[in-house]
């Protein structure tokens, strides 16, 4: 199996991110972690900015400088790129 191919193996992160961002969520690795225990959530939405072409904008928030991911305004998620374990959010799962 190939790199390309274990990103799409396990597609619970992926499918989270992807959902939480269509529903206009704004999200952050705490969240992440919080609602299905996962992490690299930065390099999730990297991925997603520069192989799919999301518009992903993130704002870094607190002491720590957590960041914060949410789609540019404006963006339609029916119009978006999904990868292929999150390709049932595009075929109208998401409502």
């Amino acid at each position: 199996m190939t790199n390309r191919q274990q990103w799409y193996s396990s597609p619970t992160q992926v499918f989270w991110c992807c959902k939480a961002l269509a529903e206009r969520r704004t999200i952050s690795t705490k969240s992440e972690i919080r609602e299905i225990k996962g992490w690299r959530l930065a390099a999730i939405v990297e991925r997603l900015k520069r192989e799919y072409s999301w518009p992903i904008n993130a704002e870094l928030r607190g002491k720590e400088n957590v960041a914060h991911y949410f789609l540019a305004p404006g963006t339609d998620p029916a119009t978006l790129n999904y990868p292929p374990s999150a390709k049932s959010l595009a075929d109208g799962v998401l409502k």
